[in-house]
């Protein structure tokens, strides 16, 4: 990997791991805020630019159902998946902007917009509610694989098939998964075809049915298929072993030399609803955060081992530190940028 790639992204972990400075103390949060004008007094729609079993099927669903029971108000969850969340951001910003429709979205709004510069800014023309996941990636292979058992041997066996193996990854190129698959394909010198699936139920199923012979993914994302034993990870992409995953090693133990990017989610709304509106729904989602059943869904999901709530300020700051860092690799890799 080009040192240029490295330095791009030094600073992009150190970003995401800043939640520490940004902790959050849910008993600091006002328990209830009255609504304004009313506001609202029908369900909510939650735009969702991605399938209902991926990740952010799941944590739309557990912050749909925190924020209901913390308000009492319905949110319709509408998904909208393809184009690797450019169907769903497309559509979002089509809608009213009457706070009644919010997006979730996840860090491809920032690498779309660090790509081309005419695609929605979700630090400025959207306001960020609330980031409520930070996350790290894994490899993962079947548990009952014969011909690979550990990443040494996945690596010897990969370079073995002249090109032929297989590794089920997201769409679109450019994204957090695609940057960091050339980052490792680099460092190893090895040749992979990543299979593309926008959602994440054939993603999974691919692997799970021997289509793929690898899987590029958060570990929350695939909690059940740790859990029942049909999945296990190789490698960690992070700079140390979570103790969850003690027994897995880092990609830095492997020799590969790149600041790991992370997964973030988060929920927003469009920049001209009502200020009102805004400063409810903030007060909404940012709260929800703190519900017992969307602290245990984190919980499940692997995503206490990074901080991974970010307020509105935090979000954007996280966001603008986002952008130019992939804009610059983008360059680097030879894409056009706009």
């Amino acid at each position: 990997m080009k040192h240029s790639f490295k330095a791009a992204f030094l600073a992009a972990g150190l970003v995401a791991m800043a939640g520490a400075a940004n902790a959050f103390e849910c008993q600091v949060k006002e328990a209830s805020m009255s609504k304004p004008g009313g506001f609202p007094d029908r369900a909510l729609t939650m735009i969702v630019p991605y399938g209902p079993a991926g990740g952010s099927g799941q944590v739309a669903a557990a912050m749909a159902e925190a924020v209901t029971s913390l308000t009492g108000v319905s949110i319709n969850r509408d998904h909208k998946s393809g184009g690797s969340g450019t169907v769903g951001m497309t559509a979002y910003m089509a809608a009213p902007a009457d706070g009644y429709s919010v997006l979730e979205h996840i860090d491809d709004a920032s690498s779309a917009h660090a790509l081309d510069s005419s695609r929605p800014n979700p630090a400025s023309d959207l306001i960020p509610l609330v980031t409520s996941q930070v996350t790290f990636s894994q490899i993962y292979i079947r548990t009952n694989e014969t011909r690979f058992t550990d990443w040494k041997s996945f690596v010897e066996w990969v370079k073995a098939q002249n090109g032929n193996a297989t590794i089920a990854n997201v769409s679109k190129e450019g994204s957090m998964e695609r940057v960091t698959m050339k980052f490792i394909t680099d460092s190893t010198g090895m040749s992979i075809q990543q299979i593309s699936f926008d959602k994440g139920a054939p993603r999974y199923g691919a692997l799970l049915g021997g289509q793929v012979d690898a899987l590029y993914e958060q570990p929350g994302d695939v909690r059940k298929f740790l859990d029942s034993g049909d999945f296990k990870p190789i490698l960690t992409i992070f700079n140390e072993r979570p103790d969850v995953f003690a027994d897995v090693p880092t990609h830095r133990e492997m020799g590969m030399d790149f600041e790991p990017l992370l997964r973030f989610r988060g929920f927003y709304v469009h920049k001209d609803a009502p200020k009102d509106r805004v400063d409810w729904l903030k007060w909404a989602f940012q709260r929800g955060y703190c519900e017992d059943s969307y602290q245990k869904f984190n919980e499940s999901k692997f995503m206490t081992v990074i901080d991974s709530y970010r307020d509105t300020e935090g979000s954007i700051a996280l966001i603008n530190a986002t952008i130019p860092q992939y804009r610059e690799v983008y360059k680097q890799m030879g894409l056009d940028v706009k």
